[in-house]
């Protein structure tokens, strides 16, 4: 029999990828979505079932255990991610304490394996490359929170024997991003053959395209891969060299203009992964 694999945050940046991969590769996928996201789901795909929620970070233990029924991997990649906000907001508390109730549901379900996303945020900045060894100090709300529910679900999943893999992301860019975002912000001023407005372009950064992200997402989901990973490239490059490069494939590399936001203080110079 094939895999059923539960997903939140299917209609999300990174969730619509790893539905996609899934489905391509032949599994079972339920998802779970907000109501009136149903729109969002990718068009002439065959999901298992849809299950609908006002709130799914406000269901509880029972609504998850019926959920989970004769699911074997739960893939979680749900989380409040509004762009300009999610950073400091509370509702990164909502999102730990639901995982919770998640957790607990799908434990009662017998589920054989949890995976969870987490971000290089949970980490101690620092000038040198981060590993999974590198030691955690969460500075923001989000951070601390999903931090959190990495601790959480590690000690959990060991107590209940259920396999636990947690997926840090880097920098990851590409198709369905929010416009706000670097990379469709310095496309579309391309596209329109509009100036780019841009910080000094120093920072260092480990950007990966989110279909590399989902495919090593699933590659970690699928096998018997447990603990904590980074989702990265593994390569630093500037900010600055990553806008000229997306320049140069049009030939508008005269858009950019470097220098005329200011840096923000408070964003560190440098985050690179190792895998």
């Amino acid at each position: 029999m094939k895999k059923v694999i539960l997903l939140t945050g299917a209609t999300g940046f990174v969730g619509r990828h790893l539905l996609l991969q899934l489905i391509n590769n032949g599994f079972l996928v339920r998802v779970v979505i907000r109501k009136g996201k149903e729109h969002l789901l990718p068009k002439n795909t065959l999901i298992e079932s849809i299950i609908i929620s006002d709130d799914l970070f406000k269901e509880d233990e029972s609504f998850w255990k019926d959920a989970c029924l004769n699911v074997d991997i739960f893939l979680h990649c749900a989380w409040y991610a509004e762009p300009g906000k999610y950073q400091e907001s509370l509702k990164n508390f909502d999102c730990l304490n639901g995982t919770y109730e998640i957790i607990k549901g799908a434990t009662e379900a017998k589920i054989k394996k949890f995976v969870g996303i987490g971000s290089c945020s949970e980490y101690e900045i620092s000038n040198n490359p981060l590993t999974i060894n590198s030691p955690l100090n969460p500075k923001t709300p989000y951070a601390a929170c999903k931090a959190s529910t990495y601790l959480m679900l590690s000690q959990w999943c060991s107590m209940n024997q259920i396999d636990f893999a947690w997926c840090r992301l880097f920098y990851l860019y590409g198709d369905g991003e929010h416009p706000s975002r670097l990379y469709p912000y310095i496309n579309s001023q391309l596209d329109a053959d509009m100036v780019v407005e841009m910080s000094s372009g120093k920072q260092i950064r480990d950007f990966l395209n989110v279909e590399e992200a989902a495919r090593k997402i699933m590659k970690i989901t699928l096998n018997d891969s447990q603990g904590a990973f980074n989702i990265c490239s593994g390569k630093g490059i500037s900010i600055k060299d990553f806008a000229e490069n997306i320049a140069d494939k049009v030939q508008k590399k005269y858009l950019l203009k470097f220098g005329v936001r200011k840096d923000n203080p408070f964003d560190p110079p440098f985050v690179v992964g190792l895998e």
